[in-house]
């Protein structure tokens, strides 16, 4: 099973804050995507937010995580990094689903789980200006 890690963080305001963490992000990527048993490390910038990345690492196993750990970039990554932010990093650890394999989906029973007020507008959390929606729910 795929071991995913998310890290989202959010760059102080001033332009050189801004460039040095996307540099050493980069770097960062180029380094670790040798790491064996990374599958990927990738870093992305917002496309409105320039202060806003995020990386999504992809291990092929949890305890992978402990080889990327000993890498000896590892040691400076965050003293360098953590200076740049205005606020913590936000990481979340994932277990890819297994999409391998063809599932049934079995039909939604809406008399069993009613949709309340509150979630009626859930989707407006995921608008993006450049793909027209509909409102499913």
């Amino acid at each position: 099973m795929v071991y995913t890690i998310v890290v989202n963080l959010y760059s102080r305001p001033e332009e050189e804050c801004i460039n040095l963490l996307k540099t050493k992000l980069i770097d960062a990527s180029r380094v670790y995507s040798k790491d064996k048993e990374t599958i990927s490390w990738f870093v992305m910038q917002d496309t409105k937010d320039p202060r806003a990345f995020t990386i999504v690492e992809r291990y092929e196993k949890e305890d992978s995580q402990q080889i990327h750990l000993s890498n000896l970039y590892w040691k400076g990554f965050d003293p360098y990094v953590k200076p740049l932010l205005s606020k913590p990093m936000d990481l979340r650890r994932f277990n890819e689903l297994d999409t391998s394999k063809a599932v049934v989906v079995p039909k939604y029973d809406e008399s069993k789980y009613p949709m309340g007020s509150s979630q009626k507008d859930a989707w407006g959390t995921y608008v993006d200006d450049k793909i027209k929606y509909s409102n499913p729910l």
